[in-house]
């Protein structure tokens, strides 16, 4: 059983609980699909770097355009690199895509309840993402990597819809190929030459070896995804308080003072973005909350 005692961890550049961002300078721009690119930030004030908990997410500021809440997706041994991985699909969103080279934006942040990386010490742990759900858990995968002889097996398991739209697709080629790491990719369409599986993302779990009586799954991914996956899960015989889902949706201010986030008697972006499934199982799936 895992220890339900979660404590957020010290983090943050000065800006947790604050309205006011910090400077940030684009240094890299990598693209990784047609709607979708990483921003790798360094500070303008400090060179201390930027200490955050896997799971956490960031206010970026996009000056004269607005702000937007961006899961950081970078590895969290690596302050001095903060890494944001950022879909198009509004104007907030869009004005990050069309920053370049040595532009400024404005940061707040890391805000949120992290993944139990501590907590599953000793389990096996399954990474189930969906789409832009991987960049949220890449952090998890870093740490769980970092500190591989505390944990069992560990299993990647991702989907997309076609595999122009898979992220960090070097980096799970590497991972594949590790000894002490599964990694199992599907997607929902493709077409010829594509070697890999077609389905949805549970299905892949009947391919991973896991006792579920020690393991633990941390899930990203659209909601309906993660609903049949965690239905999926309970079929293994994975119980509820080791299956953590992250709800990231509608989120505003980061602070709950909005309430747009309130989910059941919640706030995602106070109480969450990471949430226990058991703890928000009476809401969890229903299309009105």
């Amino acid at each position: 059983m895992i220890s339900m005692n979660r404590q957020k961890p010290e983090t943050g550049g000065g800006l947790e609980n604050s309205m006011v961002p910090l400077l940030y300078r684009v240094r890299r721009i990598r693209r990784e699909t047609h709607d979708t690119v990483s921003l790798e930030l360094e500070s303008k004030n400090s060179a201390s770097g930027f200490r955050f908990a896997p799971g956490q997410f960031n206010m970026l500021y996009v000056f004269g355009v607005g702000e937007v809440p961006i899961s950081i997706s970078g590895d969290p041994g690596k302050p001095e690199c903060l890494l944001h991985t950022v879909r198009g699909v509004g104007t907030a969103t869009g004005g990050l895509l069309g920053l370049r080279k040595e532009d400024t934006l404005g940061v707040r942040g890391p805000f949120g309840n992290p993944w139990p990386i501590e907590e599953t010490q000793g389990s096996d742990v399954l990474i189930i993402a969906g789409g832009i759900g991987l960049a949220p858990l890449r952090p998890a995968i870093y740490s769980l990597l970092a500190q591989r002889d505390k944990f069992g097996k560990i299993a990647i398991l991702y989907g997309a819809r076609k595999p122009a739209d898979l992220l960090y697709r070097r980096e799970l080629e590497q991972w594949r190929g590790r000894f002490d790491l599964q990694v199992e990719v599907t997607v929902d369409t493709a077409k010829r030459g594509w070697r890999g599986h077609v389905g949805v993302v549970p299905a892949l779990i009947s391919k991973v070896n896991f006792d579920p009586m020690h393991s633990a799954a941390m899930i990203c991914g659209p909601e309906v995804m993660m609903r049949f996956t965690v239905l999926e899960l309970k079929k293994h015989g994975i119980g509820e308080d080791t299956i953590y889902v992250s709800m990231e949706r509608n989120m505003k201010c980061a602070t709950g003072f909005c309430g747009h986030c309130q989910f059941g008697p919640t706030f995602i972006c106070k109480d969450g973005p990471v949430f226990r499934l058991e703890r928000i199982k009476p809401f969890f799936g229903k299309r009105e909350i």
